[in-house]
């Protein structure tokens, strides 16, 4: 009977970050909403089918895999103690996943599907090339196996994820400081606007999808750039063909400028 509670609060919590992001935007949008919103939920629903069809079932095994063979290092320490590392290592995979989908040319193909988008929303969270849901595959069933998360700990971390990237890809302002201080815990829609600009010098910093941690960690985390008129998306010629469902879904299969190489 208490299934479908999760998934009740976490309706009721897309649907308010929705009409938060309405009643107080934090930049101003530049493209149809209707257009803008329609075509990114496509790209949503066509990711969806790939997780829930493949990604879910296959991580689902390996979690149930670590509780009954001990597997893992969550399942070697004391369970509460355990429990927390395994959820920590798994929003730290994914950060060292978002650096590398930046820092290497095959995986940035994909990955710059999800930038080219020239409006941040709620549904920006939802636009990702559906290759990109493969591409990634490998690593999030490492991720799973070597955190030794156990099947609770894994749908209680994709709730978190989920309503994270949901919340800080949203046009939300919030009211006075608290998007500065809730950055200190978690990834705001201010932080990860800066990560989605289009200077290079702030696309490189503020990784982190869920927990912030990682960006104070690694010393890549920004602040200091205003959100009220920013430049997002990215600046090359093919960005504004790319931001089209057709173009977004067979940009990455054309030639490009590779991303710049970090030292």
């Amino acid at each position: 009977m208490s299934r479908p509670r999760p998934a009740i609060a976490s309706a009721v919590a897309c649907l308010a970050i929705l009409v938060a992001e309405r009643v107080w935007p934090l930049r101003r949008l530049r493209q149809p909403v209707l257009v803008h919103e329609g075509r990114n939920l496509v790209m949503g629903a066509l990711c969806a089918a790939v997780v829930a069809g493949l990604e879910a079932p296959i991580t689902d095994r390996i979690a149930r895999d670590n509780m009954t063979r001990r597997r893992g290092f969550g399942q070697r320490l004391p369970r509460p103690l355990g429990k927390v590392a395994a959820f920590l290592a798994m929003d730290y995979g994914f950060y060292l996943w978002h650096v590398a989908t930046h820092r290497l040319a095959p995986l940035w193909r994909f990955h710059r599907v999800h930038h080219v988008d020239a409006d941040l929303s709620l549904s920006t969270a939802l636009r990702f090339h559906l290759v990109d849901m493969l591409v990634s595959l490998p690593w999030r069933m490492v991720q799973v196996r070597v955190s030794g998360i156990d099947p609770d700990g894994l749908a209680a971390w994709r709730r978190f994820f989920t309503l994270s990237i949901l919340f800080h890809h949203s046009n939300w302002r919030l009211p006075g400081e608290w998007d500065r201080r809730l950055a200190w815990v978690l990834t705001t829609p201010r932080m990860h606007g800066i990560h989605h600009s289009v200077g290079r010098i702030e696309r490189d910093s503020n990784w982190s999808s869920g927990l912030s941690l990682w960006d104070r960690l690694h010393r890549t985390m920004r602040l200091d750039v205003p959100q009220s008129t920013p430049v997002t998306g990215i600046d090359d010629p093919a960005a504004v063909d790319d931001m089209t469902l057709w173009g977004a879904l067979r940009a990455p299969f054309r030639s490009m400028p590779s991303p710049e190489r970090y030292l």
